[in-house]
């Protein structure tokens, strides 16, 4: 925020944090008290060429970078940069020239004690030079979320896919047509906040409370931020601009403790303090998919849950960016110029590659049952009372007696999944049953283990047919259990 002092109406401020104020003044060490006192003109207020904003959504940290022309006068010129009414973090405001670099040396950065949350530059000058600097920051306040429009054809065997981003800004500061670029990945910082957050002693003991909270505070910044937005915030990257950044190549980073991915929303868009925005971040046309009907407890809970599958890759028309998680509104194409709703939801980070599920409910044309038909037990085995003599039930020479007890048994379950399509179109169904114990699975399906506690099967259901799915499990209780797992055992 700028305060223009020797203009009309001085005693209102400017809603710009990145606003400079040119100080035209004479001299140098007289000129910069004089400019410490506020007693100066402020002449010039140049506009933005460019700002662009790199979010970082998981820690609520933003990037700012912009560039501005500033005509520079032979000798000393103070800069003044405000932060009031923002949430900009003091510590990380830095300035580069990006033009005339030759000419121009940043010779002293200025916190005001009279004059809190402002900060002033003395930018020595070799000539009148006119050139291009970058301001760059990390602010807090902004966030975006992700959603998508899903839109199937009516045969169902391709989709039309919408990322859109909605980015909400209550940052005190309004971006006028910024470049916006966003952050996808997760950080593992919990260690190395904790180690920042007891900073060897001798490092800080000396300075005062409110320099050692600073000195935290930046670096735990330094931990959250991604390695390439605090070299562009602190002038690392000395050759590069923030056009260059914006040129080189999309990709994956993998640097200690991050992996996150940095992708750019084409064009610019002006962004209000206090407004949320809607930008379209890509959309595929086209896009394979698979229907899918699946009974998997786990995951979809006790229901036969009707799925839309699509792979994240570059056969899908996609593939050239991971997708971030968001919420998910899936439509078809009716075939008569409508749509109709099928479900909403969420959907989790996709990363390039990575195949992901629709769960669009419960599909009231196809019906799935449960049931249990037969249940018995055999094998037991005995305990002689008194002793540790075991003995088989129903071995030669054995007689039963009541001072007997049961020490093993096999308990024989007999089970039938039902489905029932009704619709027009065949189905393919997949099943997982998890199990407990030591058990042995036995069916005339083409089953599988998918885990060492889970068997898998499928099962093609045609249009307008009833097909039941017979199994027996047999689970093998006390003495006789050896291992708690599934072993699978075709019959013929």
């Amino acid at each position: 925020m700028i305060a223009l002092k020797g203009q009309p109406g001085w005693g209102t401020t400017l809603r710009s944090a990145f606003a400079l104020g040119i100080l035209l003044l004479a001299g140098g060490a007289t000129a910069h008290a004089a400019e410490i006192r506020g007693n100066v003109d402020l002449s010039t207020v140049p506009d933005r060429d460019g700002v662009e904003l790199t979010i970082y959504n998981s820690e609520d940290i933003t990037l700012v970078r912009e560039k501005r022309t500033v005509s520079f006068g032979k000798g000393v010129n103070p800069l003044q940069f405000s932060w009031a009414n923002t949430r900009i973090d003091p510590t990380s405001v830095a300035l580069r020239f990006l033009e005339s670099g030759r000419d121009l040396a940043l010779e002293e950065t200025v916190y005001p004690h009279d004059k809190p949350q402002k900060l002033y530059w003395k930018v020595r000058s070799r000539r009148d030079v006119t050139a291009q600097v970058e301001i760059s920051y990390f602010t807090s306040g902004i966030r975006w979320k992700a959603d998508y429009v899903v839109i199937s054809d009516p045969d169902e065997r391709v989709m039309r896919l919408e990322n859109y981003v909605r980015i909400d800004n209550h940052s005190g500061e309004t971006y006028e047509h910024a470049r916006t670029r966003l952050v996808v990945g997760t950080i593992n910082l919990v260690q190395k906040i904790a180690e920042l957050a007891n900073i060897s002693r001798d490092r800080v003991d000396h300075l005062p409370q409110k320099r050692k909270e600073e000195y935290r505070q930046r670096a735990i910044r330094k931990a959250m931020a991604p390695p390439e937005m605090m070299a562009m915030a602190e002038g690392m990257m000395t050759g590069a601009s923030m056009d260059d950044a914006l040129e080189r190549p999309k990709e994956i980073s993998k640097e200690g403790l991050s992996e996150y991915f940095i992708y750019t929303i084409e064009g610019t868009e002006t962004i209000p303090d206090g407004w949320s925005k809607r930008l379209l971040s890509f959309r595929a046309d086209a896009v394979p998919m698979q229907v899918r009907y699946r009974y998997w407890p786990g995951e979809y809970g006790n229901r036969l849950a009707r799925l839309y599958l699509f792979r994240n890759d570059g056969a899908s028309g996609l593939g050239t960016t991971p997708l971030p998680n968001g919420a998910v509104r899936v439509f078809q194409d009716d075939g008569m110029g409508g749509l109709r709703m099928l479900a909403s939801g969420n959907i989790t980070y996709v990363p390039i590659g990575d195949q992901r599920t629709l769960d669009l409910g419960v599909d009231p044309e196809v019906g799935f049952e449960r049931r249990k038909v037969r249940v018995w037990r055999d094998e037991f085995w005995l305990r002689v009372k008194g002793g540790s003599l075991l003995r088989r039930l129903g071995s030669p020479k054995h007689r039963v007696d009541l001072k007997h007890t049961v020490a093993g048994w096999d308990r024989h379950e007999q089970f039938v999944r039902r489905i029932r399509n009704d619709s027009n179109r065949a189905i393919q169904v997949e099943i997982r049953r998890p199990t407990q114990g030591d058990v042995v699975f036995k069916s005339g399906l083409e089953a599988k283990k998918h885990d060492y506690r889970t068997v898998a099967f499928t099962a093609q259901v045609a249009a307008g047919e009833k097909r039941d799915l017979p199994y027996e499990l047999i689970t093998r209780m006390g003495r006789n259990a050896k291992r708690n797992a599934v072993t699978v055992e075709a019959i013929k």
